[in-house]
């Protein structure tokens, strides 16, 4: 179980199609929230993991060949990421 799981607990739809919500990794976890959650769930995520690990799992997650990240939402956590982290 992640350290996101609470979030996938409380609202399963963020990842409807996933069958182990527990055993999900927290790429998959913080990937999930960046495009399904809404403000609350990412402020969630931060508190939870703090916003240096969010950020080095962030730049892993858009670093990918093919990122599953809007190139709206990478923009926007970029800026956000230098401003705050």
């Amino acid at each position: 179980m992640n350290n996101l799981s609470g979030i996938f607990l409380r609202k399963p739809y963020l990842a409807w199609y996933v069958k182990d919500l527990k055993n999900m990794s927290l790429e998959s976890a913080l990937e999930h929230v960046l495009n399904y959650g809404d403000w609350d769930d990412y402020l969630e995520a931060e508190k939870t993991l703090g916003i240096n690990k969010v950020k080095i799992i962030f730049d892993k997650l858009k670093s990918k060949k093919r990122p599953n990240l809007r190139v709206k939402t990478i923009n926007y956590f970029e800026k956000y990421y230098q401003k705050h982290a």
